[in-house]
């Protein structure tokens, strides 16, 4: 059976290199299953989950934005941002939950508003993702 390589890159260095018989991804213009010999593409992706399913097993990486590249033998996430579902602190990640509601909660700019809406949706992906472990 033909399998896919996956990496997942963040400017840190790589988070999950392995094989896998299909990769899903939320792209800004909606899902994305992936399986070897799919058509080459590079797409914008949300704060999600990169699900990578090598058989019966099936790995979460908690991505924040970045991009997928996908071509027909190799699926490469570029992610400003990313942890295995394992490697979540779940206590750090309620506590950035914490504060981004509480900073939502007061009165402040436009700008400030925007980052802690930014900040709680991956708190909330990575507790969600953590859940999954």
């Amino acid at each position: 059976m033909k399998m896919l390589e996956v990496s997942v890159v963040t400017p840190d260095g790589p988070v999950f290199e392995g094989t896998a018989n299909m990769v899903s991804a939320k792209a800004k213009s909606g899902e994305l299953g992936v399986m070897p010999g799919h058509v080459p593409l590079v797409a914008p992706l949300t704060i999600n989950a990169i699900r990578v399913h090598e058989g019966s097993k099936t790995h979460y990486v908690a991505v924040s934005g970045g991009f997928i590249e996908i071509r027909p033998e190799k699926v490469t996430v570029l992610a400003q941002a990313a942890e295995l579902a394992s490697d979540i602190e779940v206590d750090r990640a309620r506590a950035a939950k914490e504060r981004a509601e509480q900073r939502l909660a007061s009165n402040q700019s436009d700008l400030d508003r925007k980052r802690a809406e930014l900040a709680l949706k991956r708190a909330t992906n990575r507790l969600e993702i953590a859940s999954r472990k």
